[in-house]
């Protein structure tokens, strides 16, 4: 299906409204969680601006990627669909030529940032699955021909993904997978029994890892180990109770000085409880839902199933780490590396988040009225 630009009607201004409010809070909040570790670091040249420059332009850079695909009629993607496959692949293959980091090899040097190919690959099964469910059909009811090859491909990335010591990317795809499934029209049965076999291997991945194991354990009591694997559970604790109703004031979080590690990470949403407190906290949780509202109602009000389930998809890799991050740090779940959207540092997650979010707002411009 084609649609010309002059056909599209306007953004869903809403959405477009909250993600560039996330964006700006990033920005800043990288720059507060970042600056006194950046000025006593050799290794960032003793900037106290470093992470803010970076994350700046990967800001720009992603907002432009943003504009771009909303120009775009989502449809025209379709035809790139299985070259971005490849070239995924590729990518996460690459990634085994370089020296780890952290014991983990998920990173491509270039320039501007490191590029993370897991970025890629949770929206790549997002387009793939859009395409292939929509031209399916009714046939999505078959187990071996409507779900089977989406657990292959899924699969596929997910093992790759793993392979990089990245277990939590791995999760958001298979869990992205189910909910595409499931809204494309799968069995109630089938999809009952890919939550299973998706929660057995995600239980073998915890156990036979031993790292993940600690985390589990350090999950259920913390304080046991309150200067091994419980540490950075604790520190995130300390963050959040210590920033009560209005926080200690932005910038001067006292868990950024080297007891929470690299806190404009995944801990981000600790040092807003602190320098923000529980109504800062609050504020960005409803700017999330306000994305996730506006997500599912293009998704409803899409033109065709190909829209309905790239909106769905994108909404739900959102969602899916957001939910993920917030409940990691508040101590809802064992502590693994979900960054949070928008917010949390890393070019890579950034620039492939705000063009998801451009291909969301396309999809608006085209929904039936």
């Amino acid at each position: 299906m084609k649609e010309s630009n002059a056909k599209m009607g306007s953004i869903d201004f809403i959405l477009f409204s909250a993600i560039m409010i996330l964006v700006a809070v990033g920005v800043v909040m990288v720059f507060s969680a970042s600056s006194y570790s950046a000025f006593f670091s050799k290794a960032y040249n003793y900037d106290s601006m470093f992470f803010l420059k970076k994350q700046g332009l990967s800001a720009i850079i992603g907002v432009t990627a943003m504009f771009f695909m909303i120009k775009i009629d989502y449809h025209k993607i379709k035809k790139f669909t299985k070259v971005i496959m490849l070239l995924t692949i590729i990518l996460l293959c690459v990634v085994f030529a370089f020296k780890p980091i952290n014991g983990a090899r998920r990173w491509i040097p270039i320039p501007v940032f490191n590029l993370q190919p897991s970025e890629i690959a949770k929206y790549v099964i997002v387009l793939y699955m859009a395409k292939s469910i929509e031209a399916k059909g009714e046939k999505i009811k078959s187990f071996v021909y409507g779900i089977l090859p989406y657990l292959m491909v899924s699969g596929l990335y997910a093992g790759l993904v793993i392979a990089e010591k990245n277990l939590s990317i791995a999760t958001v795809i298979m869990l992205v997978t189910l909910i595409l499934l499931f809204v494309g029209g799968a069995r109630w049965m089938h999809f009952i029994q890919l939550i299973g076999v998706v929660g057995v291997f995600g239980t073998l991945g915890i156990i036979l890892e031993p790292y993940r194991l600690d985390r589990f354990k350090s999950f259920l009591d913390p304080w046991k180990d309150p200067k091994g694997d419980g540490y950075q559970l604790i520190q995130s604790l300390l963050a959040l109770g210590s920033g009560g109703i209005t926080g200690v004031t932005l910038g001067k979080s006292r868990q950024k000085a080297y007891y929470i590690p690299e806190p404009h990470n995944d801990f981000i949403f600790s040092i807003i409880g602190e320098e923000l407190g529980l109504i800062g906290c609050t504020v960005i949780i409803i700017l999330f839902l306000i994305v996730i509202w506006r997500g599912i109602r293009t998704a409803i009000r899409a033109k065709d199933t190909y829209g309905t389930l790239l909106a769905v998809g994108t909404t739900s890799v959102i969602a899916i780490q957001a939910i993920i991050n917030i409940a990691v740090v508040s101590g809802s779940m064992p502590v693994t590396g979900v960054p949070l959207p928008f917010i949390s540092y890393g070019g890579s997650s950034l620039l492939f988040n705000l063009m998801a979010m451009g291909i969301l707002l396309n999809v608006s411009r085209q929904c039936s009225t």
